[in-house]
C-alpha cells in the first residue's frame, strides 16, 4: 500500500532532509542501489569536502597539549558538533591529525562559501 502522504510530498518536490543543516551532509541527495538478487540497498550521495581557500579566515589557533576538537568546535563555533567544520577547514579527513602535533595552527574560519573581509 502507498502511503498517501509520501506519495503527495514525492509529487510536489516537498522532501524532509535527511540530516539537520548542522550536519555535514545536510543537501546531500539519497539514491538506491538495486543489487542482482533484487534487493534496494539505500545510500548517502558522496560528499565531497571542498579545499580549504575555500573558507575565509577568521584566526588561528595553535593546538596545546590537551586540546580536542570537539572542544575547540565548541570554543570557536559555539558547538561542539561542528568539529567536522574545523577539519574541512584544515583539510584533514582524519579528525584527530589535527590535535596530534602540540603547536600546529589550526585555521579557524567561516562557513563556505561565506566571504570574509579582504586585507586588500
Amino acid at each position: 500500500m502507498i502511503d498517501p502522504v509520501q506519495a503527495f510530498l514525492e509529487a510536489n518536490s516537498l522532501q524532509t532532509p535527511v540530516f539537520p543543516a548542522s550536519s555535514r551532509y545536510h543537501g546531500l541527495g539519497t539514491s538506491v542501489l538495486t543489487t542482482p538478487d533484487g534487493c534496494n540497498v539505500a545510500y548517502l550521495k558522496r560528499r565531497f569536502v571542498p579545499p580549504p581557500e575555500r573558507f575565509a579566515l577568521l584566526q588561528e589557533h595553535a593546538v596545546v597539549e590537551g586540546d580536542r576538537l570537539d572542544n575547540l568546535a565548541q570554543r570557536y563555533l559555539g558547538d561542539p558538533e561542528q568539529y567536522w567544520r574545523l577539519c574541512d577547514a584544515n583539510g584533514a579527513l582524519r579528525p584527530d591529525e589535527l590535535v596530534e602535533t602540540i603547536g600546529r595552527r589550526l585555521r579557524i574560519t567561516l562557513p563556505e562559501g561565506i566571504p570574509g573581509v579582504s586585507n586588500d
